[in-house]
């Protein structure tokens, strides 16, 4: 069977997101939903974590499947992203069967974005359920990435956040996509330069093509950091076709953190939230318990780095009003190359 390939997570079969955020806020929600329920689990890392019903993915949980995950700005006024995606779900009859009743499982993390200058005085009611729903509502197999979802409000340690996704196909014509809002309390560039950690991972040009510096510079592995704890985090959720147990989608996201490592400099700080989620749309057939596990993830694992990349070279221009640090192509270019020493673009 031919698949078409987009470099999205949606490549997985049987996956949809959807994104929606608000300009003036300056946030937004992303949901990943699943044609059916998924067989997923969680891999958390960070040290300032905000979740919701991710121990229901948890090896002595019973249920182990989610229907979507969310993804939100918000900070923990985001936590109820995951409401207003559970209440769409079940408008549309989809849940965890309770003998006649139906309970939509939709675990979801948070990143903080309430200092990005946007207007977050929002009264009685966070916003946040109701972005949920039109997320939910517009999901589809295509979407955008960069500025938009819960990616909109995100930043780095020295440039403007966003979503990013990857995918990469197997020899054997098993999947994987990755997913992430990127705002991390680390750089996703080599020190002051455009050139990105994940360099060794990309796929042509897919955030610039710039490969890794020459010359990187003294100073490159002197860590960036933004922010005081609590403010920052990568929530990311990778997926395959693969048929997997509750116990090798762990496996696959503990391997998949290690794309973080490969992205973000420095990661799991004491001031991030990282997590990273892990499902199976069980389309394909299951891989060799041990080797062929051992490439899936290995395989999750470069297409998550390759994300991040993208979440933040992707950015748009920086809306007026910010609050943060300049996109990526604001600041470099990779038409006029890029400073192998570091310190910028070329004049």
């Amino acid at each position: 069977m031919t698949r078409r390939r987009q470099n999205l997570i949606t490549d997985v079969p049987g996956l949809r997101v959807g994104n929606a955020h608000d300009e003036t806020l300056m946030s937004g929600v992303t949901v990943l939903i699943g044609e059916q329920a998924l067989v997923a689990a969680a891999d958390p890392r960070g040290g300032g974590l905000g979740t919701r019903e991710t121990d229901a993915l948890s090896p002595a949980g019973t249920v182990g499947a989610a229907h979507a995950i969310t993804l939100s700005g918000g900070s923990a006024f985001g936590l109820g992203a995951a409401t207003g995606v559970q209440s769409w779900l079940a408008e549309q009859g989809i849940g965890y069967a309770v003998r006649t009743a139906r309970v939509p499982i939709v675990p979801g993390a948070i990143l903080f974005d309430l200092l990005n200058g946007g207007n977050k005085v929002w009264g009685e009611t966070p916003p946040y359920e109701a972005l949920a729903r039109r997320a939910a509502a517009s999901a589809a197999t295509t979407f955008a990435t960069g500025s938009v979802g819960a990616g909109f409000g995100a930043t780095t340690a020295l440039l403007r956040g966003g979503l990013g996704s990857a995918s990469e196909t197997l020899e054997d014509g098993t999947v994987v996509g990755a997913l992430a809002a990127v705002n991390p309390a680390g750089s996703v560039t080599i020190g002051e330069s455009g050139h990105f950690w994940a360099a060794a991972f990309e796929h042509g040009t897919e955030f610039g093509g710039l490969g890794l510096p020459a010359r990187p510079g003294a100073d490159a592995l002197r860590p960036r950091l933004k922010g005081a704890a609590g403010e920052s985090t990568v929530l990311a959720i990778v997926a395959t076709s693969a048929a997997l147990t509750r116990g090798q989608a762990l496996r696959l996201a503990i391997m998949a953190q290690t794309g973080l490592a490969r992205a973000v400099y420095p990661v799991h700080t004491p001031l991030d939230g990282d997590i990273v989620y892990a499902v199976a749309t069980g389309v394909d057939a299951p891989p060799d318990p041990v080797a062929g596990l051992a490439r899936l993830g290995t395989a999750a694992a470069n297409t998550l780095a390759r994300a991040v990349a993208r979440g933040v070279y992707d950015a748009a221009p920086v809306p007026r009003g910010w609050v943060g640090p300049p996109a990526w192509r604001e600041t470099f270019s990779a038409a006029q190359g890029i400073d192998s020493i570091g310190g910028g673009a070329k004049p």
